[in-house]
């Protein structure tokens, strides 16, 4: 069976904006400010080592100057 669906953009895009909210699933009840602050130090501690990962030559040129 072929068939031609033809969209707008703009239908296109309520369509995939609907389906990624119908996807969402509610969280848990709300956390505590202790347990959103060890979270967010969670996150920010796992950035580092992946960043600390990450191999950059010596001769890599940053994209802008610092000017005084």
């Amino acid at each position: 069976m072929k068939g031609n669906m033809k969209l707008t953009r703009r239908q296109l895009a309520t369509a995939l904006t609907s389906a990624a909210a119908l996807a969402q699933t509610p969280s848990g009840p709300p956390a505590t400010p202790e347990e959103e602050l060890k979270a967010a130090r969670d996150r920010v501690q796992a950035n580092g080592a992946v960043l600390a990962r990450q191999v950059v030559p010596v001769a890599t040129e940053p994209a802008f100057q610092f000017k005084a």
